[in-house]
């Protein structure tokens, strides 16, 4: 996939010119937020993926969630979730981390064929993830097994914000015995601001925990006047 973008104003032009797919043209044409723009004047979407493993070469999507938002305010009643056939085998141990059945999936539509859908709920949006390892690159993979072209997209990560704060405030003995950082899982990170817990592996409710975690954060850790060039990646 692509390195670090310099510019994603730039790059949203150009993929808009040399993409083949109709649904990705008309995504890349919305273009990206002001990256010089104030994440307290930003719509967010957060995006979360439920997969059959964690190996995008050989695993694939089995569902979607995207929660719009702000950071006052979250948008339930814009909420999608999406089941979608993937293209490799449940194993069961994806189906007791997640809860998704082949009966389930069974009659479930291609990713391709919902794919308009969720980038219509993307497009304009800043998007949020938790680890993006896996909403890009297993986006981005699964795209190009479909479409013969993948998809690229600036994220603001908050696993990412979690570990830097966390790294802000490390003592000088924690950093001179290389003292492990506490745990970055959704839960945990969303637990040290005092947040509800949620039932993990929905790709929905990951989603809204998501949103909810980079609200707390922007209270906490990460400004709200910050410019979104200086967060996402």
């Amino acid at each position: 996939m692509q390195g670090k973008i310099i510019s994603w104003q730039s790059r949203f032009q150009r993929l808009a010119d040399i993409s083949k797919d109709t649904r990705l043209i008309n995504f890349y044409q919305q273009g990206v937020p002001d990256p010089f723009g104030a994440l307290e004047d930003c719509e967010f979407a957060a995006l979360d993926f439920e997969t059959t493993g964690l190996d995008p070469s050989k695993d694939d999507i089995v569902s979607v969630g995207i929660v719009p938002f702000d950071l006052k305010r979250i948008r339930c009643a814009q909420a999608k979730h999406w089941l979608v056939k993937p293209r490799s085998a449940l194993a069961e141990e994806s189906i007791i981390l997640h809860r998704i059945t082949h009966s389930q999936i069974e009659q479930a539509p291609d990713l391709a064929d919902v794919l308009e859908e969720i980038l219509a709920t993307m497009k304009g949006k800043i998007i949020v993830v938790h680890y993006q390892f896996i909403e890009k690159t297993f986006f981005h993979t699964a795209l190009m097994t479909r479409l013969g072209e993948g998809i690229e997209f600036p994220v603001i990560d908050t696993m990412e914000i979690e570990k830097m704060a966390i790294n802000k405030h490390r003592s000088w003995l924690d950093r001179l015995t290389a003292k492990p950082i506490p745990s970055l899982r959704l839960a945990d990170c969303r637990k040290r601001y005092g947040l509800p817990f949620y039932q993990a592996h929905h790709a929905l409710s990951d989603a809204l925990a998501t949103a909810e975690l980079l609200q707390a954060q922007s209270q906490y850790c990460l400004s709200p006047t910050k410019m979104i060039k200086d967060v996402w990646c």
